[in-house]
C-alpha cells in the first residue's frame, strides 16, 4: 500500500486552552483541578443549565406548529432584534433610527470572524489593533480573514492592573482610521477594565483620530451581574453617533455554550447604509455556513421577548456572577491567612470570569505536577472553576508555588 496523500501533514499543537482540558482528562488524581476552561461550574463543580433555559427549551418542544426549516442567512429576526436591544439599550437611538444591521452568528468567535471577513472586504484600513494580553483566539481570526494585527498595550504586570498610559499612547500613534477591538468587559484574559472615566478618554481619542471600533461582548450580564452596567462601554461609543461593530456572545451569560449562538452588530451612521452593510454581510455569510442553527436562537429569543421569562433570567445571571465575586473574596482571604509574599489584591479587583494570577510558567508548571491544578500557562484561572471546597487547595499551591520557586 502506498504512503496516505497526507503523509506529509505535521502534528499541529494543542490548542493552549481546550489542551488543558485534555491534560486534566489524563489525570487520575481525585484532587485534580481544571481551572483552564472558560466555562461556569457549580459549587459542587458541575455544569449548570439555567431554569429559564430549561423551561424556553420545553416550550419550544411542546410547541407542535415549530418546523426545522432553513432561517434565512441572517438567521432568526427576532433574535436579532432583541440583541441588539441588549447590548444597545432598548431606548438606544441608533435602533430607534434603523442605523443598526444584526445578524445571527456561530457564537462570539464566529460573530468576531464574520465581522473581520467583512471589513477586509470593505473596509479601507486592514490593520486592526488588539490589546496585549487578549483572548488567544482573537490573533488567529483576524489574521485568517485578511486583516494585519498589531497590539496596543493593555496589562500592566507590575500593577496587576491597567496601562492605561501605555494604551492611550500606543492608539495615539495608530494609523488614522485603524480598527480598534476593545473588550466591552470583563477583559479575557486579565479580567481588567477601565473605569467609565477612562473609557471616555478611550472613546474621545478614538473617535479624534477616526478609529474604528470592535466591540467584543462576550460577558454582558455575567461580570457585574447587571447587563445594563456591563454595557455601557458600547453605549457610550453608540451615543457619540459614531459607526462601531459589537460581537456577542450567549454562550457565558445563558450558559449556551454548545449552541453557538451569538450576533454581529454594525451601527452605521444612517439607515441607507446599514441596509447596504447588511447586503454585504448576506454574501460574507453565505459561502461560509450558509445560515446560522434555529434552536439556540430560539431559547435566547423566548427568554428575552418574555418579561417574566427575562427577570427569571437576571436572577440567575446575577446568582453566577454573585458565586464568582465569592470565589474572588475566598481566595483572596485564604492567600491573606496563609501569609502569602506579595499583594494579592488584583484578585478581588479584577472583575469576571478570570483571574491573571500574576504566576509565571515556572509556576503555573509546579502546581499542575505537585497539586494537579490545570490552568493556562500565562497563570489566569477560571474563577468559575473553583468552589469553597477547593478554593484552599488552590491556595496552597500558589502559597507553596511563591514560597518554593525562584
Amino acid at each position: 500500500m502506498a504512503d496516505s496523500v497526507f503523509a506529509h501533514v505535521v502534528r499541529a499543537p494543542e490548542d493552549p486552552i481546550l489542551g488543558v482540558t485534555v491534560a486534566y482528562n489524563k489525570d487520575s488524581s481525585p484532587v485534580k483541578v481544571n481551572l483552564g476552561v472558560g466555562a461556569y461550574r457549580t459549587e459542587e463543580g458541575k455544569p449548570l443549565v439555567l431554569n429559564v433555559v430549561r423551561r424556553a427549551e420545553q416550550m419550544l418542544v411542546n410547541d407542535t406548529s415549530r418546523v426545522k426549516e432553513y432561517l434565512s442567512i441572517t438567521g432568526l429576526a427576532d433574535f436579532n432584534k432583541l440583541s441588539a436591544k441588549l447590548i444597545f439599550g432598548a431606548d438606544s437611538p441608533a435602533i430607534k433610527e434603523n442605523r443598526v444591521t444584526t445578524v445571527q452568528c456561530l457564537s462570539g468567535t464566529g460573530s468576531l470572524r464574520v465581522g473581520a471577513e467583512f471589513l477586509a472586504r470593505h473596509y479601507h484600513e486592514h490593520t486592526i489593533y488588539i490589546p496585549q494580553p487578549t483572548w488567544g483566539n482573537h490573533p488567529k481570526i483576524f489574521t485568517l480573514a485578511g486583516l494585519s494585527v498589531k497590539y496596543y498595550r493593555y496589562y500592566d504586570p507590575a500593577t496587576r492592573g491597567l496601562d492605561f498610559q501605555g494604551l492611550l499612547d500606543d492608539l495615539t500613534a495608530a494609523p488614522s482610521g485603524a480598527i480598534v477591538l476593545l473588550h466591552a468587559c470583563a477583559h479575557n484574559p486579565t479580567g481588567v477594565d477601565p473605569t467609565i472615566d477612562q473609557w471616555e478618554k478611550i472613546r474621545k481619542l478614538m473617535r479624534s483620530k477616526g478609529l474604528l471600533p470592535f466591540f467584543d461582548s462576550a460577558y454582558q450580564g455575567f461580570a457585574s451581574g447587571n447587563l445594563d452596567a456591563d454595557a455601557q462601554s458600547v453605549r457610550m461609543f453608540v451615543a457619540d453617533g459614531g459607526e462601531c461593530l459589537a460581537a456577542q456572545s450567549y454562550a457565558k451569560n445563558m450558559g449556551l455554550y454548545g449552541e453557538r449562538v451569538g450576533a454581529l452588530s454594525i451601527v452605521c451612521k444612517d439607515s441607507n447604509v446599514a441596509s447596504k452593510v447588511e447586503s454585504q454581510l448576506k454574501m460574507v455569510i453565505r459561502p461560509m455556513y450558509s445560515n446560522p442553527p434555529i434552536h439556540g436562537a430560539s431559547i435566547v429569543a423566548t427568554i428575552l421577548k418574555d418579561r417574566q421569562m427575562y427577570d427569571e433570567w437576571t436572577v440567575e445571571l446575577k446568582a453566577m456572577a454573585d458565586r464568582i465575586i465569592s470565589m474572588r473574596q475566598q481566595l483572596y482571604d485564604a492567600m491573606q491567612a496563609r501569609g502569602t509574599p506579595g499583594d494579592w489584591s488584583h484578585i478581588i479587583k479584577q472583575i469576571g470570569m478570570f483571574t491573571f494570577t500574576g504566576l509565571n510558567v515556572e509556576q503555573v508548571s509546579f502546581m499542575t505536577r505537585e497539586y494537579h491544578i490545570y490552568m493556562t500557562s500565562d497563570g489566569r484561572i477560571s474563577m468559575a472553576g473553583l468552589s469553597s471546597r477547593t478554593v484552599p487547595h488552590l491556595a496552597d499551591a500558589m502559597h507553596a508555588a511563591v514560597t518554593r520557586t525562584a
